[in-house]
């Protein structure tokens, strides 16, 4: 079983997990934030010297994770494509490798900024395409962190990273999940997509993920 932490929220079992991702076990549901794929493929056609490999890597650990969870569907809350460049060969044909592996796992793409601008995925990736907010249970799910009238908010976009700080200049900037009373934020689930740094405060609490745990912030 993958590291997690369950936690309810708004009455709902949710897993957050040190795989960046969060499962809704009433919904048998799998929620990716930023998956930016193809990022590593666009900074390379711009002629910038970055990894490889990275596409192939984050649908890897999107595999052990509907492995396993009892999933029948996955929810990207936006940034599926990093952008237009994503579209090289090599970055689509993994994802159709991929999709065909699961061709029955429902897919649902809420857009997010970059997927604007990288356009829709490929139609035959058989993903449905949707405009935020998604609305399900007791949950707004988007990619802005925009709060809603009366649903709470589970987004992306942010990258949230929070900084634990130790002796002198001793710090970790780890990834987090942001849970707050109307907004909560899920890390970003790609590889090389860098963070923005937030705080705990009094109406939010912060769960890290490190050494492949997840643990809250004290």
């Amino acid at each position: 079983m993958p590291a997690h932490y369950v936690l309810n929220l708004a009455g709902e079992d949710l897993w957050l997990l040190a795989d960046k991702a969060v499962y809704w076990s009433a919904e048998k549901c799998l929620l990716i934030a930023d998956a930016h794929f193809g990022k590593a493929s666009a900074y390379r056609s711009l002629g910038q010297p970055v990894p490889q490999g990275t596409t192939t890597e984050n649908l890897q650990r999107l595999d052990r994770l509907i492995l396993a969870f009892p999933c029948e569907q996955v929810i990207f809350l936006g940034d599926f494509l990093h952008g237009p460049g994503s579209h090289a060969s090599g970055t689509l044909s993994a994802l159709r490798t991929w999709r065909a592996g699961h061709p029955t796992l429902a897919l649902t793409l809420i857009r997010g900024n970059h997927d604007k601008r990288a356009g829709d995925p490929p139609v035959d990736l058989n993903i449905q395409v949707v405009t935020e907010p998604l609305l399900m249970g007791p949950f707004a799910l988007q990619h802005e962190p925009d709060v809603h009238d009366d649903k709470h908010v589970l987004a992306g976009h942010v990258h949230p990273v929070y900084r634990l700080r130790g002796k002198g200049r001793q710090n970790l900037r780890l990834p987090c999940f942001r849970v707050g009373t109307q907004v909560s934020l899920l890390p970003a689930f790609g590889a090389f997509t860098g963070g923005y740094a937030v705080e705990q405060d009094e109406e939010s609490r912060i769960y890290v993920i490190g050494d492949g745990e997840v643990w809250p912030v004290q």
